[in-house]
Order: structure tokens, then C-alpha cells, then sequence
């Protein structure tokens, strides 16, 4: 996994490994070629924009990936903040930066 803020999408990790993570990271589960997640692109990356410290994970999603069923993904985008294993906020299909930095600001002191 990545330290850096945002992440190109990336092989699926176990979700084991997401559980286990100690710090706050937003999960983003998606395709490429997913209009619904070209077009949060922007909002995404504004709402990001005031928390440079916050991992983004991309999660190329899709029939046969574990970590969305996990996770119970169903239309894309979808965005899950985790912290210490906890689901702390989920967004389908973001219409707003607004509605994702309200999301954000639920994060907990470490």
C-alpha cells in the first residue's frame, strides 16, 4: 500500500491489510472506464485537497473482486473512510466536494 496521499488504482489488497490499518485512509472502488468515477475525479481530488495527509486508496472494482463484495460495493463510485478497521462514512456516486469534505471531517484524532 501507499503512503503518498493518492494513489493510482492499484492491485486489490487483502482486507485483512485494510482492517489492520492504523491510520485513516479513504477507499475509492471504481473502474477506469467508469463515467460515474471520471466525473467525481475533480470533486474527489478538491474535497482531498484540504487533508494531504489522508491516504487515498483507487480500487479498480469490478466481477471477481473480493475486496468490493467485501465491502458490499454496488455502483461505482463508492467511497468508504476507515479508521483503526471502522467504517466511519460511505458515499455513493459523490454529487458535491461538499458532500465528501463533511464525510472527511468525521475523521478522529489519532
Amino acid at each position: 500500500m501507499t503512503t503518498d496521499n493518492t494513489s493510482d488504482q492499484q492491485a486489490e489488497p487483502e482486507r485483512s491489510a485494510i482492517d489492520a490499518l492504523t491510520h485513516p485512509v479513504l477507499l475509492e472502488f471504481g473502474a477506469t472506464w467508469c463515467g460515474h468515477c471520471q466525473a467525481a475525479q475533480p470533486l474527489i481530488a478538491t474535497a482531498l485537497s484540504k487533508y494531504p495527509d489522508l491516504a487515498h486508496l483507487r480500487i479498480e472494482d469490478g466481477p471477481g473482486r473480493r475486496l468490493g463484495r467485501s465491502f458490499r460495493v454496488k455502483l461505482w463510485p463508492t467511497l468508504i473512510l476507515m479508521q483503526r478497521g471502522e467504517e466511519l462514512a460511505r458515499l455513493v456516486r459523490p454529487g458535491s466536494s461538499e458532500e465528501i469534505a463533511t464525510a472527511l471531517a468525521g475523521l478522529r484524532p489519532a
